[in-house]
């Protein structure tokens, strides 16, 4: 029997893992709509979510994930036993910005707590890292928000800084932490100019001034 490929979730997938990360189905809109029918996940997330959430929000939030660039969205579904828990999802930014990603997630409530998000951070970025140019990974999580913060800090992402006043949600205006990982990469080299390539230090003219 021909051996099957292994894809990238695949290879990086292990036996410590707590959660599995794979492409969408649009099966899966189902599942997704129970997660997100939960006010305590949508308050921690930015607002263009609707309420009630529909089946059909999720199957066309899925498809629309599975129509993107796979160069610029990098979108996952939790799974525990291949059923969706969860959402985790990367997105490239711009110009400048081009290979940095923006990093969102959530999980159904009844798995909070159990190291899963980090889990799928570790995955997601391990995965992005691995496959694409994506140099700088970040999250903007509520400033109050301890269990976002906790999960990014345990992947490895470090806390740039507050933002003060940065986001309003549901009717507050609220503080939005910045966390970002950075990809290993090797360092810029660095060497010392030779003589001649350090530019002389430019003559200073004195000039006659004349008596007034």
């Amino acid at each position: 029997m021909a051996r099957q490929e292994q894809t990238v979730e695949q290879q990086i997938r292990g036996a410590d893992m707590k959660c599995e990360l794979r492409k969408w189905r649009l099966t899966d809109a189902k599942a997704l709509s129970a997660v997100l029918n939960n006010k305590k996940v949508l308050n921690n997330l930015r607002d263009g979510v609707p309420f009630p959430y529909t089946e059909q929000d999720a199957s066309d939030y899925i498809y629309t994930m599975l129509s993107s660039d796979e160069n610029s969205t990098f979108a996952y579904a939790i799974t525990l036993d291949d059923c969706v828990i969860g959402s985790i999802g990367a997105f490239r930014q711009e110009n400048i910005h081009s290979c940095t990603a923006e990093l969102g997630y959530y999980l159904a409530e009844e798995h909070w707590g159990k190291g899963i998000i980090t889990d799928a951070i570790r995955q997601i970025c391990d995965i992005i890292f691995k496959t694409t140019d994506i140099l700088r990974i970040y999250a903007e999580p509520f400033s109050y928000n301890i269990g976002s913060r906790r999960a990014l800090e345990k992947a490895g992402f470090a806390l740039e800084g507050i933002m003060r006043s940065n986001g309003i949600k549901n009717g507050k205006v609220l503080d939005v932490a910045l966390y970002s990982l950075i990809r290993d990469i090797e360092p810029y080299p660095v060497r010392r100019l030779d003589q001649e390539e350090i530019p002389s230090e430019p003559a200073l003219t004195i000039r006659n001034v004349p008596a007034g």
